[in-house]
Formats: C-alpha cells, structure tokens, sequence
C-alpha cells in the first residue's frame, strides 16, 4: 500500500474529525501493520504418494489393520485391531498405518498416543464409522472418538472417511429437544499436544458433535479436508482450533449445522485460505470469556473465502464478564452469498437458555481489517459491530467493502465501536467515527439516513 496515500487519506480525517496528530501516524503503522499480516509456513510435512508403500519408498513398512483382524463390514467391532495395529506402526520407524480401501470400520472411541518414531504416515482410504448409540458409548470418554496426541511429523492423508454416525446424538441435544439436559458429545477426529502434523484429503462427516479439533499443538496444517454434516445439526464446529499456534487451513470446504471454523483461546498465527463455508454459522474467533474466563487470540489471516447461505459471514463473538483480547485479524478477499450477518463482531454474545446478566468486563477487541468483502445479504444489518460501553471496539478497518440485499436497503450497526473505511464501503460505516449509537441507513441511490435506536433492539443468541 502506498504510504503517501494514506498520510493524505488520514489527513483529511485530522482536518474533519480535529484528531490528534499522532493519531494519525499511530493509525499509518497499524494500518500497514495489518495490510502486511501474514502466518509463515514453517512446516511442510512430506506428502507422500499414494499408495504410500510403492517401490518409490521401498523403506516403508505396511501396517494393515487387517493384518490385526479387522473385518471392515460395518457391523463388527474393530477397535481392537485398530489398537493392536496402533501400538505396531507407533513404534516402527517409517511406517504406514493403513485403513485399506473398500473396508467400512467400526471403531469405538480410542485414544492414538504418542510419542511416535519417524515419518510415520496414517493412511485412510476407506471409512471408519462411529457406533450410533449414545447410550452405549463409553463414559471413560465422552468428548473424543479418534483421539491422536504427542505425536511430531505425522501426515494424516487419503481419501477416505472418518464418520461420526451423529444423527441420534443429535436428536438428543438440548438444541433439539429441549426437554433434554445441555451435555457435551464426542468429537470426532482430535488432534492434541502435536507438532509439524499434516492432514491431507480427508472427509470428516456426522460428526457427534464437533468435526475436527486442534488442540494444544503447533505447526499444523490441513489442506482439500471436506467436512460435512446437514445445516440442522447441533454444535457440530467444523474445524476448531484451540491452544494452537502456527496453523494453516488451505482448500477446504466446509459445511455444518455450526461454525464452520472456530478459532477459540490461546491461539496464534492462524491462516485460512481459499475457504468454501455453508450451511453453518460461518468462520468465527470465539465464542470467548464464557464464565468471567480470559480468552486471547492474535494474529488471525483469511485470504479467499466463499460463504454460502450461511447465519453469520466474518464473526467474532464474545461473552459479558470475559476479559483478554482479539487483535490483530485480516479478512481478505471474501465473496458471500445470501448470508444472514456478513459481517459481525457480538460483544454481547449469549448462547444460554437463559438470559446472560449484564457485567461491564469483556474481551477487548482491536485491529480488525475488512479488506475486498463483497456479496449479498439477508439481512438489513449487514455490518454489526454491537461493542462493550466499557471496553470498545477500536481501530477496525474497512477497506473495499460492498454488500446488498437484494429487496431493500442495507445498515452499519456501530454501538462503541471506532474506525474507519477508505476505498468502497457499502453500506457506510460512518457510525464507526464515533462512539453515537446510530444506524446508517443506505438506499439504492446512496442517499444517507440517520435513525436512533436503543440497546434493547440488539438480540444476542446463538445465530
């Protein structure tokens, strides 16, 4: 970006708004700062071919599931020798832990620990199914299925699928049934306590209740991964990263009755790129400071992005009484379509069957850059920045900015949240100037009004 554009730019905000002069260079080093925001690639995991024993690699070692007894016709019970089969491969230096083509295996939840010898490979060509039964899952584990942990330079890959045989857990949610008590169910593929781990061309699908977790690990990267589940399914999150740092998601699509990424506490160094997103609830950094808890996430890129028909587009959501902050966040190059709220940051966040009490902590959020988002909304708010009286949304930037509704007119919601636009930001995002309560209103000939609203009229749910 060219600098003397923008010292002419945020001159003419000093002359119209009577800023501060250091302002104004304090706003040049963050702007650039964000325009040049981006996550290195430290590690790239070896690919190797597939089938990944050919005579290319003669020095891999093959460790077939069946080999231990599996059956793989979907009825019976094959953990064992996903166990036996395990505890080989982890221990043998260049080995392939094959889950052939063709097999449908049922596996009931099983922890995959580490530490590993080299280069271990986990090849997945057929399916692996999940029992369906909630009741006879077993209790030792009711938040993980396929659990992996402590391992280092392990490359997931393959075209097969890991499913969750989720419908009956969802039936029994307390989203769906509200009769029923809010409980947490298993997820299915966890990563946790790893580094330098590649994951490769799976398919996770139905899951129980989230699809894929990254936890607690470094340098992960996942790319063409599809993940899929229908748009009515309960908390099912696609990807959600949590405790991580130095991950990159690349070519994946996603859709879910959920977040299709969420990016929660104590990450760092996120990249998302060329993302396909719907159904789902869109690609969200929260929710954060459930329970009076600290939640901190930094240094968060997407760069291509396509949502579709989605209840939230670019979100960031967070509880009353948390405390920590979101900084330093690059959307870029976003195209999305019919989109319920595409662009939106929820200081008021409240996913409860009650209603949440209002605190005057929160988690502070700044250095937020809107660069290239175009598309359709469903909704008149199609920007919503509904921020914490006493602790602000500040420095957001909204450059390139163009969403419509098709039938009707589209608004900026700004409640103490400070900023600006330069380039086309429509609707306008004046509201951002100060710290007014107000909605700008924009019609198809560009014509601005300014109405007044109140507090009350912002609902904070689940979206």
């Amino acid at each position: 970006m060219d600098k003397l554009f923008l010292l002419s730019f945020l001159g003419l905000l000093l002359v119209a708004h009577g800023v501060a002069g250091n302002m104004v260079f304090d706003n040049i080093d963050m702007l650039e700062e964000l325009e040049n925001l981006d996550i290195e690639e430290e590690y790239e995991a070896e690919t190797s071919p597939i089938p990944s024993w050919t005579s290319e690699r003669g020095s891999k070692v093959l460790v077939n599931v069946d080999s231990f007894g599996a059956v793989g016709d979907g009825v019976s019970d094959d953990t064992q020798a996903f166990v036996e089969a395990w505890a080989i491969a982890c221990k043998t230096p260049q080995s392939v832990f094959l889950v052939p083509l063709g097999g449908r295996y049922l596996v009931n939840a099983t922890k995959f620990n580490g530490p590993c010898s080299d280069k271990l490979v986990i090849q997945i060509e057929g399916t692996i199914i999940a029992p369906d039964e909630p009741k006879n899952w077993d209790p030792k584990s009711p938040r993980t299925w396929l659990d992996f942990s402590k391992l280092n330079g392990v490359l997931f890959q393959g075209g097969g699928v890991i499913d969750g045989s989720g419908s009956k857990w969802w039936a029994a949610s307390c989203k769906k049934n509200k009769s029923n008590p809010c409980k947490g169910a298993p997820t299915a593929l966890t990563i946790d306590s790893s580094s330098a781990i590649k994951v490769k061309g799976l398919t996770i699908q139905n899951a129980q209740q989230m699809h894929f977790i990254i936890a607690r690990s470094d340098s992960v990267r996942v790319s063409g991964v599809q993940v899929s589940a229908p748009g009515d399914s309960p908390n099912t999150d696609g990807i959600h990263i949590t405790e991580s740092t130095n991950v990159v998601l690349e070519n994946c699509k996603i859709g879910t009755g959920d977040d299709c990424v969420s990016i929660v506490n104590a990450s760092s160094a996120i990249k998302m790129k060329t993302i396909y997103c719907g159904p789902g609830h869109g690609i969200s950094i929260g929710s954060l400071g459930k329970d009076n808890s600290t939640g901190i996430v930094t240094k968060v890129v997407l760069d291509t992005a396509f949502l579709k028909e989605t209840t939230n587009g670019l979100r960031i959501k967070t509880w009353q009484g948390g405390s920590g902050y979101v900084r330093g966040v690059r959307y870029q190059n976003v195209r999305m379509q019919d989109v319920e709220n595409p662009i939106i940051i929820d200081q008021f966040y409240c996913d409860s069957p009650s209603s949440c009490q209002n605190q005057t902590s929160a988690v502070n959020i700044s250095q937020i850059f809107y660069k290239n988002v175009s598309g359709t909304t469903r909704s008149a708010k199609a920007m919503k920045f509904a921020c914490s009286d006493t602790v602000p949304c500040s420095k957001i930037v909204l450059s390139n900015v163009d969403l419509e509704m098709k039938d009707g007119t589209v608004e900026t919601y700004c409640n103490s949240a400070t900023g600006f636009g330069y380039g086309i930001v429509h609707p306008s995002a004046e509201c951002l100037s100060s710290d007014d309560k107000e909605y700008i209103i924009i019609n198809k000939e560009e014509k601005a009004e300014v109405t007044e609203t109140s507090r009350e009229k912002i609902v904070h749910t689940e979206l």
